[in-house]
């Protein structure tokens, strides 16, 4: 909609209030009888009673008052530098401070920052962890040892590789502040959100999974720790899902895919890995956004199981054993096969963290 066409439908809306008020309405009754009328297009109720009671007043015109101030001298090409220099020199800056340094207006300001910097103040993002130079290398040049695996091979790759991590599943996890949004209609009240803890019962899984589904998952007994015997223990027993669930996968050559976790990287695990035949699969520390079950499987558990309460253990397993039921092949082949782009873009990057 045009301004033009946007000022005309303003006036005609105050046109409407003035005459309902000229007939006695309050300012109740007449956003009711524009809201029957207008539905989402019509005015807001502050906007109805505000002229309602300017009408009230004896007001006759339908036109907005004059701006009182100056001119808009301040946006200049010699102020945008200003501004721009001290955004570059701190870029916590906050308006107001660069407002009283210029001695322009904050509302001036903002029009620089969004209209002719085109800047945006955003939240610094959550990462594992500051890579250094050298872990940037490693994650590059793992990941070109990824794609050279991959070639013109990719799916077949794909459906040999097993991946498996460790993650917590709780009988509470609360929504996100995001994930609990919901529509509300026009004049209604939002809802209220409680702050609300974790909850403390939990049980760590170990799920191992391949490109057709999960093979094995194992939960750890509360009040035992898992080490490196029990993580060598959990490889014998998912080779065995392996040979009876996946018949002929074990005969293509298994590529083993797991993080550095110090379980993963003992020499009691690394000899357990050796027996089973396994190939491993490269990974660099500190990379969970390149590890299948980080940025895809644990991910979408988490999202459907948060909000929901569990009774005890036994539900919380039945739960996650639901939520993986419900899905095809596709989608567990969508997530391993995810990781090759994922290397490309880290190349892109040069070796930082991938942002989705």
């Amino acid at each position: 909609m045009s301004e033009s066409s946007l000022q005309l439908t303003k006036l005609e809306h105050r046109a409407v209030i003035k005459f309902l008020v000229k007939k006695g309405k309050t300012a109740k009754e007449i956003f009711e009888e524009m809201s029957s009328v207008y539905g989402e297009s019509g005015p807001s109720s502050a906007t109805v009673k505000r002229w309602t009671r300017l009408f009230q007043q004896d007001r006759e015109t339908l036109e907005d008052d004059p701006r009182s101030g100056r001119p808009n001298t301040a946006v200049t090409d010699e102020n945008i530098e200003k501004v721009k220099k001290i955004v570059l020199d701190d870029r916590r800056v906050k308006l107001w401070q660069i407002a009283e340094e210029l001695s322009i207006s904050k509302e001036r300001v903002g029009d620089i920052m969004h209209n002719h910097l085109h800047m945006n103040k955003v939240s610094a993002r959550w990462v594992p962890k500051m890579l250094t130079p050298l872990d940037k290398q490693r994650r590059v040049e793992t990941s070109e040892e990824f794609i050279d695996l991959c070639k013109d091979n990719l799916e077949e790759i794909c459906t040999r590789i097993v991946t498996v991590d460790e993650t917590w599943i709780r009988q509470y996890d609360p929504e996100s502040k995001q994930e609990s949004m919901q529509w509300i209609e026009k004049g209604e009240k939002p809802p209220k959100k409680f702050k609300v803890e974790k909850s403390a019962s939990k049980l760590m899984a170990t799920i191992f999974w391949d490109c057709e589904g999960v093979l094995l998952i194992d939960y750890l007994q509360k009040k035992t720790t898992m080490n490196a015997e029990y993580y060598a223990g959990l490889l014998k027993k998912v080779r065995e899902a392996i040979v009876e669930k996946r018949r002929g996968k074990i005969s293509k050559g298994i590529l083993f895919l797991q993080d550095n976790a110090p379980v993963h990287t003992a020499r009691i695990a690394r000899q357990a890995l050796r027996e089973t035949g396994f190939d491993e699969v490269n990974h660099p520390p500190y990379s969970p956004d390149l590890a299948p079950s980080d940025y895809f499987l644990f991910k979408n558990l988490k999202k459907d199981l948060r909000g929901r309460r569990f009774g005890d253990d036994e539900e919380m397993k039945a739960a996650v054993n639901e939520h993986f039921q419900a899905k095809d092949a596709a989608y567990f082949f969508s997530g391993i096969q995810a990781l090759y782009k994922r290397c490309q873009k880290c190349i892109e990057v040069h070796g930082d963290y991938i942002e989705k």
